[in-house]
């Protein structure tokens, strides 16, 4: 999870067999493929979609985090077309939670513009260990840099800009920071006047304990020879052990500030906000398919003249939305139903499930397949579960 490093005090943190001393490995460059100080593109990822997307549920019942649609699409085609965008060429998926969705929908990725790798983990190895595990499926040398991200971070992040940093100042690996106004939910990321890490602190509990207001963003440029030195075969955070471990044997993490958009889409609340500043326009993407603006309408879906949708609102394919319905900042996936007289806010339909006549929805996820009989009022993050039946008028947060 991003945001959530900690310290640890040098000479005692917690690791495997001792690595070699990486901030040397900078500048050992592959004999086979120079540093080039004008290069500023990075032609090879890892994409972290291994998550159970837990917090996000019901929406992660039957979909992975990654792939439950956003402006219309899975998220991961928004950060598969911003890499690309970027100059990545190569992308390996470390998957684990219901992995074997991926490859059926994104096949070699050809499509994109990409070549395509999926690896599974068995067992869940934390962030550090999945990028380890996927390490035999890159291609380039041990001095090249591999792009990192995270799946479930929407971001404005200048890719090229932050390769461009980490090639221009030499380090082994450099983070994206972001500024939040309370950091006290993150982990913190001091830096020094040249951009440099000094630190990763836990989550601050007091005033004091706020040095910074600078956390970690979730997308990181590593060396490959820095990858290849994390600990295999076990579980690795490398929030938790590989950053705080590589700073205690001297190796160069720097730090970029980029305060373009970004947006964790851990929670449901989260994840519709993030679909509407897609369709906005708000949030950057090369693959939302459509003109950004108020509403995206998918291929095949029907809606009635006199229903309104605005805020961002996407409509999936097939849904239907009955007359006189009002849909305002939400995501109605594909086949769903909201019928007349409805009117649904900063809400999530899922696929397939039916909001009945003149009922309210403020704040709500309806699961994939469930039924919401009319007159009823769901409100203040409420989530109904997969294919679960309310009858009409049951639930009333307010008198009819």
């Amino acid at each position: 999870m991003t945001g959530t490093t900690t310290s640890r005090v040098p000479g005692n943190h917690a690791r495997g067999p001792r690595r070699p001393r990486l901030h040397t490995l900078a500048a050992e460059h592959d004999p086979v493929r120079p540093r080039q100080e004008a290069e500023t593109t990075v032609t090879e990822a890892i994409l972290l979609v291994g998550g159970q997307g837990t917090r996000l549920r019901p929406l992660t019942v039957n979909t992975p985090k990654p792939m439950v649609p956003a402006a219309g699409v899975p998220f991961l085609t928004h950060q598969l077309a911003r890499a690309r965008a970027a100059g990545v060429e190569h992308i390996v998926l470390a998957t684990s939670y219901l992995a074997e969705v991926f490859e059926p929908h994104f096949g070699d990725g050809s499509k994109l513009g990409l070549h395509l790798k999926y690896v599974t983990e068995e067992e869940p190895l934390g962030t550090g260990g999945a990028i380890r595990n996927v390490a035999s499926r890159l291609t380039c040398g041990p001095g090249d840099p591999v792009l990192i991200f995270n799946g479930d971070i929407l971001t404005g992040l200048d890719i090229r800009a932050l390769v461009d940093t980490h090639r221009s100042t030499g380090a082994d690996v450099s983070l994206h920071l972001t500024r939040v106004d309370d950091p006290r939910a993150y982990g913190l990321v001091p830096t020094d006047a040249d951009g440099r890490v000094t630190a990763f602190l836990e989550k601050p509990q007091t005033p004091e304990e706020i040095v910074t207001d600078q956390i970690n963003a979730g997308a990181y440029v590593f060396n490959r020879s820095v990858i290849d030195s994390i600990p295999a075969g076990r579980p690795v955070s490398v929030e938790r052990e590989t950053f705080p471990g590589l700073l205690a044997d001297g190796a160069h993490l720097q730090g970029m500030v980029d305060s373009t958009y970004w947006l964790d889409l851990g929670t449901p609340q989260a994840f519709v906000r993030g679909s509407a500043d897609l369709v906005l326009g708000r949030a950057p993407s090369p693959a939302v398919p459509g003109r950004c603006g108020d509403r995206l309408v998918m291929a095949g879906a029907d809606v009635a003249p006199d229903a309104k949708l605005s805020g961002g609102t996407a409509i999936g394919t097939d849904a239907r939305v009955g007359p006189g319905a009002r849909i305002d900042g939400s995501t109605v996936l594909a086949g769903a139903v909201v019928e007349a007289g409805a009117d649904v806010r900063d809400s999530l339909i899922g696929a397939g499930a039916r909001i009945g006549a003149r009922s309210v929805l403020d704040g709500a996820v309806i699961g994939d397949g469930a039924d919401v009989g009319a007159d009823n009022e769901l409100r203040a993050g409420v989530r109904v579960w997969c294919d679960a039946r309310i009858p009409d008028a049951a639930i009333r947060f307010s008198a009819p």
